[in-house]
C-alpha cells in the first residue's frame, strides 16, 4: 500500500504487551502486577487525538496499568482480555462509522495476526516475530516500549500532512 493508503487512516489500533511495553511485566510476591511504558509513546498518542486521529487498545490481557495510563493519555477505545480481536474493531468501527480499510493496527506476536489480516494497513514493532513481519506493511525500526508508537504516530501524521 502506499503513502495514500496510509493518509486514509481514521484509526490507529495498538496491541499493548510487546507494542505500547517492552513484552515483560513485573509481578510482585503479593500478585501486583506493572508495566512500563515510554513517555514519548504518550506523546506520539496525544498528537493523533489532537489530529483528530481516533486511537485504540485492543489486548488479550487485562491490566490496571493500562487502563489507567489510557485514561491518562484520553483514549477512548480500550478493550482488555479480548479474546477476538477482529470482533473487538468490527465494534469500534461501526461505533465511529468507518471501515477496516481506514484502520491501522500496531503488532508484535501470533494473536495479533488475525487483526493485521483485517486492517486497511498492518504495522509490526521492530521485535515482532517473524510471521508478523511477513504480513505488515510496515515494520518499525524501534521496539516496542522504546518508541515503536511515537513512530507509528508519527509516520500516520507525516502522511497525513499533519506532523509538526
Amino acid at each position: 500500500m502506499s503513502a495514500t493508503a496510509l493518509a486514509s487512516i481514521r484509526l490507529v489500533a495498538f496491541d499493548i504487551d510487546g507494542v505500547f511495553t517492552d513484552g515483560r511485566f513485573y509481578l510482585s510476591d503479593e500478585g501486583i502486577e506493572s508495566k512500563a511504558f515510554h513517555t514519548q509513546d504518550g506523546y506520539g498518542v496525544r498528537q493523533l487525538l489532537g489530529a483528530d486521529i481516533a486511537v485504540a487498545v485492543i489486548s488479550g490481557r487485562s491490566s490496571g496499568a493500562v487502563a489507567k495510563r489510557m485514561a491518562e493519555l484520553k483514549v477512548r477505545h480500550v478493550v482488555q482480555g479480548c479474546s477476538n480481536k477482529v470482533a473487538a474493531l468490527d465494534e469500534i468501527i461501526t461505533k465511529l462509522g468507518i471501515s477496516a480499510s481506514e484502520c491501522a493496527y500496531v503488532g508484535d506476536d501470533l494473536p495479533d495476526l488475525p487483526l493485521l489480516q483485517h486492517v486497511g494497513y498492518p504495522i509490526a514493532v521492530a521485535n515482532a516475530v517473524p510471521a508478523v513481519h511477513k504480513q505488515c506493511l510496515y515494520s518499525t525500526r524501534a521496539s516496542g516500549g522504546v518508541g515503536a508508537v511515537r513512530e507509528v504516530c508519527e509516520l500516520v501524521l507525516d502522511a497525513k500532512g499533519q506532523h509538526s
